[in-house]
């Protein structure tokens, strides 16, 4: 019996090609891309984790979640000021969150910004249901 293959992964990009990746994710009705928009220690700990498949689900009538599988390693990795059409990630509870009504959010060192997309929040309701991918895109 041969032994299974290992877990594929992605090679994170190089430092000065973090900034401008672009993050796909991808259900079985749509996908939306995320722009990497900064490089730090989160965003570096996100990009080595994919790809990866999670479940997304609406939070609070302002953004759609997905619980990573672990942490990432942050430290070092500012705060931020979400606005509608980021993607963060939420360090007091291990999520991604694509917000679309930021309204009333403010600054905070919890909130890291991950990258930017365009989709509206019909689409993002797209990802919701079933397994989503997501997968650096070469």
């Amino acid at each position: 019996m041969a032994a299974p293959d290992p877990p594929a992964t992605t090679a994170v990009p190089e430092p000065e090609q973090v900034v401008g990746t672009t993050v796909r994710f991808t259900s079985d009705r749509t996908s939306v891309d995320v722009t990497i928009g900064e490089d730090s220690p989160g965003v570096r700990d996100f990009l080595s984790m994919l790809p990866l498949e999670l479940t997304v689900e609406e939070f609070a009538g302002a953004e759609k979640i997905a619980y990573l599988p672990r942490e990432l390693d942050y430290e070092g990795s500012p705060g931020s000021d979400p606005e509608d059409g980021d993607l963060i990630y939420y360090t007091s509870w291990g999520n991604l969150g694509f917000y679309y009504d930021a309204t009333g959010i403010g600054y905070s060192d919890a909130t890291l910004h991950l990258g930017t997309y365009s989709a509206t929040e019909q689409q993002l309701s797209l990802l919701e249901g079933s397994p989503v991918t997501i997968a650096i895109v070469d």
